[in-house]
Parts: C-alpha cells; structure tokens; sequence
C-alpha cells in the first residue's frame, strides 16, 4: 500500500502535502515520529507543534492525573488527543480550517530504560485526524509491544510505526484492511506486536472494530486477542499479569451444556486446590486460531463463537497457538501468577501425540515447557461413541513409553481429573449439535444453554435456517 515507500518517503510525502496539518506530542522513547518528520525536510509544511512532556508534573499540568497512577494507558492516550487537537482547532481552525485536514498523534510508552534489563516494553499510539476540511474527527488507537532487545532499536520502530500510521490513515482511511497492512511495513517480523486495535468516528462508522483485531492475529501481528462479556476488545495482560488464570480451550462451535461445565467445575476445583475464592480467578474460553481443521478463517464464524461465549458471562482469548506448551509460555511471559488449563478429555489426548510437537523438538521438550511449576490441567471426562464407556484420566489411552511419564504427572498432581462433573451431558459434542444444526434435526436446543439456542435461531448462526 505504501508502494514500496521509505519512512522518509513517506514522512516527505506528507510535508509536501499542504491540506495536512497538525501536532506530536510524544512521552517515554524520545521524539522519533517528529523526527522523522524533520530528518525528512520540509516539516513546516506539517507540524504545528512537536512536543514531550517527560516529567511527570508537566505531563500532568497538561493533561491532568491519571487516578490509576499509571502514565501508559488507554486514558491517558486519550486526554493527550483531546487536550492537543482541540487547542489545534481552537487556535487554527478559523485560520486555516478551509483548506487543511487537521490531525494530532500521540504515544505514551514504556521503553527499555537504562540499568533495567527486565521491563515490559510497552505502549499506546494514537492518531485523531479529519478525513476532508472542516470535518469531524476520527481515531485509530493502538497498543504495542516492542520486542527489540535495546532502547535505540526500540524507538527507531516506534518511529517507523508513527509515520506508518499517519500516512496509511490519510491515504487509505476508507480501506481499513490495507491500513492494518500498512502498519508494519518497513518493520521487520519480531520488532513490533501489535495486540489491540480501535477504531473509532464518523469515517469508521461501518468497520468492525472486533474483526479488525482478530484480523491482527491472523495476520501474525500478535499473539492474542481478548474479548470481555460484551465482546468489546480488552489487552489480555490486564488479566493475565499476576492473576490466578483458568483457560478453557474448545472450539465452541457451538458453546454446549458441556462447556458450560467444563468452566463451571474447572473453576470450583482449581478455587479448592489453591485455597482461595472462585472470584480471585481470573476464567476466560480460548480458541486457537490455528488449529481449525475444515473451518477455516472466517470473521463471521469467529464473530458469532464469541458472540455465544460472551452471552453466557466469560471473556474469550482468540489465539495462534495450536500447541498448549506455546499457551502457557505465552501466559508466563506475561507473568501469570497460577495456570490452569481445563480440557475435555478428548482434546487432552493430543498432549500426549508425538506428531504434535515435532516443532518443539519432541515430545520431551514440549511436556516440559507445558507443565512449569505453576500450571495444573484439569482433565473432564466423556464417553466413547462406540461402547459408552466412561473415559477418565484412569484409563486414557497413552502411548506406552510414555506411561511412566503420565502416571508421574497424576501423582505429582499436575494432571487432576475433574471429579464433579454432570454425567447425564458426557455424550454431548460440538461436532454432533453442529450436525444437527445443518441438517435441520431437533431436539438440539437441549444441548446448548438457553442463550446460546436463542442466538443461533435468532442470527440464523451456523447453518441454521428454521
């Protein structure tokens, strides 16, 4: 989209663009945006003002205390656009207005810092700009990640990020896929996660903001993507940092009485088995976004899965992990205090599949990053198809050489099954109520929670046509 374009090229692009017009205002890795704005020449053409308010008291005689205490956040975000493009259009609006499409960006980061090694580089980005004169404003907020290993590195990717932002929103506003792509251009994989994307204004009115963040997984742009229960976007590390976790993997197409279940009796035995309250868990579903078999990626059906989970009161994490070692290293870095991972017992087996964790270097390697001493997995029982038998972790089928390994992992109480669980439901799938569903068969109503029913008739949700 960018056509091949140099960060200088594009920040020149822009200056020699006389309709585009505004301020920077950056705090927390030097002015690398404005900078490339100037390295560029003829950055009068484009900035009204450049400005970073590194101290504290200043930041906050301008834009006022943040009552978290915390300088990288959404809000404050936020009151640095508000503040810097009303005081833009109060002093040139009437000026200048008629010809210029005004815009203000702002950063507030945390970057690696001198003498300290171990720091959660992070931050916010944002850009509020008019897409024609004298227009209403529009946003696109972002949240990063910056994974280079030096402080210089980490600010020279800002500043690319910065530039790819501001011209990709002006040139491509109308085109929000070719935006997302834009982003990360000139930006080599592993320098810059992007893990929350909003979208917002008058211009945006018809973008989905939910599809645009799942689009960053998809893309590689991150890890992961959460969804509260109202399906809005959330960062996963405000969850996840120093919480005790409990992840229910699935693919809840459609969410069943089972894994209705499943979360319910997870809860209560991981609550029991750390000696704490059920609400000191931070319970979220989560679906891997590699591990899809027919389905494929499509927005829509990610959409409604989500929209079925959130109905019932849990949040949901969309993930490119199809390995589970990969899950609970991606929760440690991310300094998740306890893990508990509750699986069917058909889905467990694959935790024991060699074939699985060929990536890893083998099977070996995979079991010991997965069971770090503080993950637990909590295992639900089911019934075999064939013969109705029950399937628990005292008869679940392992590869022999890795029995020894099982029984170790049972008796040492990383490996707990799920004792209070609802035997009447054990024969119940996903898969099978999905069958039903498409082939127009009743009785499937019985199988899902009331919400989940509803919004399937009602959206007309995986095939279903009354």
């Amino acid at each position: 989209m960018g056509m091949n374009l140099s960060t200088k090229q594009k920040a020149l692009k822009i200056n020699l663009d006389r309709s585009i017009y505004g301020t920077l205002a950056e705090i927390g890795a030097g002015q690398e945006v404005a900078g490339n704005f100037f390295k560029a020449g003829g950055a009068s053409g484009t900035v009204a003002k450049s400005i970073s308010a590194y101290d504290m008291t200043f930041s906050d005689s301008i834009y006022g205390k943040e009552e978290s205490g915390r300088y990288v956040c959404k809000a404050r975000i936020d009151k640095m656009l508000d503040h810097e493009y009303d005081l833009l259009i109060e002093r040139l609006g009437e000026e200048k207005g008629s010809d210029t499409r005004f815009f203000a960006f702002a950063d507030t980061v945390s970057a690696k810092s001198y003498g300290v090694s171990k720091k959660n580089s992070h931050g916010w980005m944002g850009l509020r700009f008019q897409t024609k004169f004298n227009g209403p404003a529009n946003d696109i907020l972002i949240h990063v990640n910056m994974l280079d290993s030096q402080n210089l590195f980490q600010q020279e990717a800002l500043g690319i990020l910065g530039i790819n932002l501001i011209f990709s929103s002006f040139l491509s506003f109308n085109k929000p896929d070719q935006l997302l792509d834009a982003l990360m251009e000139n930006l080599d994989p592993g320098r810059i996660s992007i893990n929350m994307i909003e979208f917002r204004g008058p211009a945006f009115s018809e973008v989905d903001n939910r599809i645009l963040n799942l689009e960053l997984v998809k893309r590689g742009f991150c890890d992961a993507v959460m969804f509260d229960e109202k399906g809005h976007v959330i960062l996963s590390y405000d969850w996840i940092y120093k919480k005790n976790i409990q992840v229910v993997r699935g693919s809840f197409r459609p969410t069943t009485v089972v894994n209705q279940d499943l979360i319910k009796t997870g809860k209560r035995n991981y609550a029991n088995d750390l000696g704490i309250n059920e609400n000191e868990i931070s319970s979220f579903a989560e679906i891997t976004m590699k591990n899809l078999g027919n389905v494929g990626f499509d927005s829509k059906d990610f959409l409604s899965r989500i929209d079925l989970i959130t109905s019932l009161g849990h949040k949901v994490l969309i993930s490119n992990f199809p390995q589970y070692f990969k899950l609970t290293n991606y929760f440690s870095r991310l300094k998740a205090r306890n893990i508990s991972l509750v699986l069917h017992g058909y889905n467990f087996k694959q935790i024991f599949d060699k074939e699985y964790h060929e990536e890893a270097g083998g099977i070996f390697s995979a079991l010991g990053q997965l069971f770090k001493d503080n993950v637990k997995i909590y295992v639900y029982p089911y019934k075999d198809d064939n013969n109705d038998t029950l399937i628990n972790l005292d008869n679940l089928d392992v590869p022999g050489d890795l029995s020894l390994l099982y029984q170790h992992l049972v008796q040492s109480k990383k490996l707990l099954a799920i004792e209070d669980y609802d035997e009447r439901i054990l024969s119940i799938y996903s898969s099978k109520v999905l069958k039903m569903i498409q082939e127009g068969k009743e009785g499937w109503e019985e199988f899902v929670p009331q919400e989940v029913w509803f919004l399937i008739k009602e959206n007309k949700l995986f095939g279903y046509n009354g």
